[in-house]
């Protein structure tokens, strides 16, 4: 046989999917692990016609799950970001929508019993060190799907799946603030650097000349903001403390503008060389800590609730999420405590993918 093959589970999470590993199951060195996720995705070609990646950022992701040595958590969750078209995977990010599916993925697999109609599985983000707590619907069977909760940028309902974000602060540069300032400059344009579950360099849309309510089609095709956004977003990564930005992912990059549809803001989300087409969780917890913050770029841009936790309604490319964030104002900034969302997900399918034995002979 010239392949070899390895179980998976294709799964929702949130609002990406992709394939979800036992990490034993994989190559313990990382370049061999790396080949071997480019082959079972189709990375290096736009379709990703070679491998069940999806052609778009949010469908070329994976997640790997092993029981946990940590003495909190239950299982370990490793994140990969499988590039679409470069046949390159990024280790230094996380993603919450895949999270969002870590919880049921893992009692799939069997690392978790389910416990009840509710089944609590504590997880270490490994790639950042943060720490979720996921709630997770189950039944005497194993994991319950169906279920009233609607997220946007997902048709129909699922059952809901609780994330509370924990010690997500510095996780990728040690730092609320990496350049210690609450806006830096860069190629003449405000930004607001910040490490909140995902590093962000974040600016207002009019910084670009834009309205912040573009569609994801309207910005992909304005090919001058985005040469525009990547030199400030290069500089911005530097000043944050991060290594080859030009080839990595992060920092993500967000604009923000005042609400018009009832929502707290305005939020776009960038992954980076392209526009979200909803909004990543990580992302969304940065965005709602920097509104939260005084002194930011986002400082005039909304009401801030006056309690804590505060909820945080960002109006997206597709329609809204909420973010509901436990913090305290210090002379910094905020103190994070914790932030929750709820998100839904969904196995799509199981089995095994299979590689060429050339990268990996299992």
């Amino acid at each position: 046989m010239t392949q070899t093959a390895i179980p998976f589970l294709f799964m929702r999470g949130g609002t990406s999917r992709g394939p979800y590993f036992n990490r034993a199951d994989l190559p313990d060195d990382r370049d061999t692990l790396a080949q071997v996720l480019v082959a079972a995705v189709g990375s290096g070609h736009p379709l990703n016609i070679d491998g069940i990646g999806g052609g778009n950022a949010v469908t070329t992701k994976v997640a790997m799950l092993s029981l946990s040595d940590d003495d909190w958590a239950d299982i370990d969750y490793f994140f990969a970001q499988v590039s679409v078209e470069d046949g390159t995977v990024d280790f230094k990010p996380t993603c919450g929508n895949i999270l969002s599916g870590v919880g049921p993925a893992a009692i799939e697999m069997g690392l978790v019993k389910a416990t009840g109609t509710k089944t609590r599985v504590k997880i270490l983000a490994t790639n950042t060190g943060a720490r979720v707590v996921a709630n997770v619907q189950t039944a005497p069977d194993g994991v319950v799907y169906d279920g009233r909760a609607q997220i946007d940028g997902v048709p129909g309902t699922a059952a809901p799946v609780g994330l509370q974000f924990m010690d997500t602060v510095g996780g990728a540069t040690g730092a609320f603030l990496p350049t210690g300032n609450l806006i830096d400059t860069f190629e003449g344009v405000d930004v607001t650097c910040m490490d909140v579950a995902m590093p962000m360099a974040i600016a207002r849309a009019d910084a670009f000349g834009l309205t912040g309510y573009e569609t994801v089609a309207e910005l992909n095709e304005n090919r001058d903001f985005f040469a525009r956004m990547e030199a400030v977003r290069i500089q911005a990564g530097e000043a944050m403390g991060i290594k080859d930005v030009a080839a990595s992912v992060t920092p993500k990059f967000g604009l923000l503008a005042p609400a018009r549809d009832g929502g707290t803001v305005a939020a776009r989300y960038f992954m980076p060389w392209t526009a979200h087409p909803t909004m990543a969780v990580t992302g969304a917890q940065c965005l709602a800590s920097c509104v939260l913050t005084p002194g930011t770029v986002a400082q005039g841009l909304a009401a801030i609730p006056n309690e804590s936790p505060a909820p945080i309604t960002l109006e997206h490319a597709s329609g809204m999420i909420d973010v509901l964030v436990d913090y305290a104002l210090n002379n910094d900034g905020i103190t994070l405590n914790s932030a929750g969302l709820v998100r839904t997900a969904r196995l799509l399918a199981r089995g095994e993918v299979m590689v060429p034995r050339r990268i990996w002979e299992g």
